[in-house]
């Protein structure tokens, strides 16, 4: 006999994907109205940000975004002036990217907007749940990335 088959309101990886989308789109909608930023363009400026100057790779990477949607927000953020391409020294064929000035002011001014609709979003968890949260979030993503 088969086994029954998983309802798609409790398929756990569906859940987390439509919840991810559901929490990004929020902020998403703060920094556009405000910026004209859109997600793609936002997380390259966050991991800029945080990280400091990375290659477009990197920002594949560290976003889990595929490349097109990376080389799309850094052609548009430079546009902007919000980010610098400069040569990489270490491998000829990429460039390091990373805020400008401006870049780094509009970065500074999102971060207060998205952490106040983090803890807006999270408050159902208590400090102790949110910090297990992350631990279970950063154990299914290494997980996940494992190869087999």
């Amino acid at each position: 006999m088969a086994e029954p088959q998983t309802r798609l309101s409790d398929f756990l990886p569906y859940l987390l994907s439509i919840t991810s989308n559901a929490v990004s789109d929020r902020i998403a909608q703060e920094y556009h109205a405000r910026f004209g930023l859109r997600i793609a363009e936002w997380r390259v400026m966050a991991v800029l940000g945080d990280l400091g100057g990375q290659t477009q790779r990197e920002l594949v990477g560290a976003t889990r975004m595929d490349k097109v949607a990376v080389n799309r927000a850094c052609k548009v953020l430079e546009q902007r002036g919000l980010i610098a391409r400069s040569p990489n020294d270490s491998d000829g064929r990429s460039h390091h990217l990373e805020l400008t000035a401006p870049g780094r002011s509009v970065f500074e001014e999102i971060m207060p907007i998205a952490l106040t609709m983090e803890q807006r979003l999270f408050a159902p968890l208590g400090g102790g749940d949110r910090d297990r949260f992350k631990h279970l979030l950063a154990q299914i993503r290494a997980l996940a990335m494992e190869k087999e």
